[in-house]
């Protein structure tokens, strides 16, 4: 029952264009980033690309990402951002869900985009990620959006972030001993 819904879930998953395969699974064979030079796949097919810098995250524009033109709105980026940070996280065992159960959240402080190029509505792109440094309860990531041959480069940015506790509203002096942890694969990985 359990690999049943697993199973399903990869299926919502591969129809929503993601290439992270939480559970462990293959992607399947004709995922244009396993032919990335970038993508290095362990034995399972599993994405080990963080483990070189970036976590890569597929998306589709779909017509509601997009405005009458048929461009991707740029608060969509931002999502999909969002999304790939999520889910690279999720990759060295930092769950949003544990983490709010924790009394922990992480906002974003500050932000910063520059637009190459519009993505247009029905492109598929790469969500490029990664950690690139952490200070006490203080984390910046790196994201560029591209296309899947790595040939245009959409976007660039860089977000910080940092731990606060939920509860009082106030910036953690440090980060649960698990999320840090988690987080110290990550920052080896610089």
């Amino acid at each position: 029952m359990t690999n049943q819904l697993n199973l399903s879930s990869q299926a919502v998953k591969r129809s929503q264009g993601l290439h992270f395969e939480p559970d462990g699974m293959s992607p399947e064979p004709h995922d244009p980033l396993e032919r990335s030079p970038e993508a290095q796949l362990d034995r399972r097919g599993t994405n080990l690309s963080w483990l070189a810098g970036w976590f890569h995250y597929l998306v589709r524009a779909q017509p509601h990402h997009t405005d009458y033109a048929g461009v991707v709105w740029h608060g969509s980026y931002l999502t999909w951002m969002e999304e790939a940070r999520v889910e690279y996280l999720r990759s060295v065992g930092v769950d949003f869900t544990d983490l709010v159960a924790m009394g922990c959240d992480l906002p974003v402080v500050d932000l910063s985009v520059k637009y190459h190029r519009p993505v247009l509505m029905g492109m598929q792109v790469v969500v490029k990620t990664r950690m690139a440094a952490k200070t006490g309860v203080r984390m910046n990531f790196d994201y560029q959006i591209e296309a899947l041959d790595g040939q245009t480069l959409y976007i660039t940015a860089q977000v910080t972030l940092v731990g606060i506790d939920r509860i009082q509203g106030k910036i953690l002096r440090r980060l649960p001993p698990a999320i840090e942890t988690a987080l110290l694969k990550l920052s080896e990985a610089i």
